[in-house]
């Protein structure tokens, strides 16, 4: 995973939100859409939810000039706060979804890129 403050790609942000959604939804938990930049001005991260029977919503994240680490833990915390999880299940979210994440960068690195058909907004 890179750590330089540069800025990722559309290509890269997209495969990131399509792992995170996808891992999500294998948790059983809901799935936002993500989109960068964000609307407001000076604002890391932004979410609307979707009133409605299901739980829905939107996270975008600034991507310019940040550590993607900081990027990954924004959309991360997208999916927490989306699902409004009690702080020792928003615990073990976030370490799965950050595990899934190193899990998907070792494949990637051995050749075992698989894509993914999953839907990002």
């Amino acid at each position: 995973m890179r750590t330089d403050p540069s800025s990722l790609t559309t290509v890269e942000f997209a495969a990131l939100a399509r792992s995170i959604a996808s891992t999500a939804r294998q948790l059983g938990l809901a799935a936002p859409g993500f989109r960068c930049p964000t609307r407001i001005l000076g604002v890391d991260r932004t979410m609307r939810r979707f009133s409605g029977d299901e739980v829905a919503g939107i996270v975008a994240v600034n991507v310019k000039d940040r550590p993607l680490a900081a990027v990954v833990a924004d959309m991360i915390e997208g999916v927490v706060m989306l699902n409004q999880l009690q702080p020792t299940h928003a615990a073990q979210v976030r370490g799965a979804l950050w595990n899934s994440l190193e899990h998907a960068s070792a494949d990637t690195r051995h050749g075992n890129d698989h894509p993914t058909t999953a839907h990002v907004a």
